[in-house]
């Protein structure tokens, strides 16, 4: 399934204090861009999520948020893909999406 205009436009505008973004669509979903540098998928079944580097990943981890998996064909174990879904209270408050994609732009 992809992702809705409704979903695109929700994301766009949650994270719109960044300034200028563009988009394109891929991996199932929408991948969100701040000057060409990847921060956020939108992916239409596991919401919003936020792209992890570095010792970003720890502190997203250490928020208790859901890493990004799916298990591929014949592997014993799932593959993890480095975003984490949002926070509940990130998705009613811009100023906390933006905090946190601002810090996931520090790491790439």
């Amino acid at each position: 399934m992809s992702v809705t205009p409704e979903e695109i436009e929700f994301a766009t505008d949650l994270f719109s204090d960044l300034g200028p973004l563009t988009s394109r669509k891929m991996m199932g979903g929408l991948c969100l861009y701040s000057d060409g540098t990847i921060f956020a998928i939108v992916h239409s079944d596991y919401g919003t999520m936020i792209k992890g580097a570095g010792a970003f990943q720890d502190e997203l981890d250490a928020m208790g948020l859901t890493r990004w998996t799916y298990q591929r064909d014949n592997s014993p174990k799932p593959t993890a893909m480095p975003y984490w879904k949002l926070p509940e209270s990130a998705l009613d408050d811009p100023n906390e999406a933006c905090d946190l994609a601002r810090r996931a732009l520090e790491h790439l």
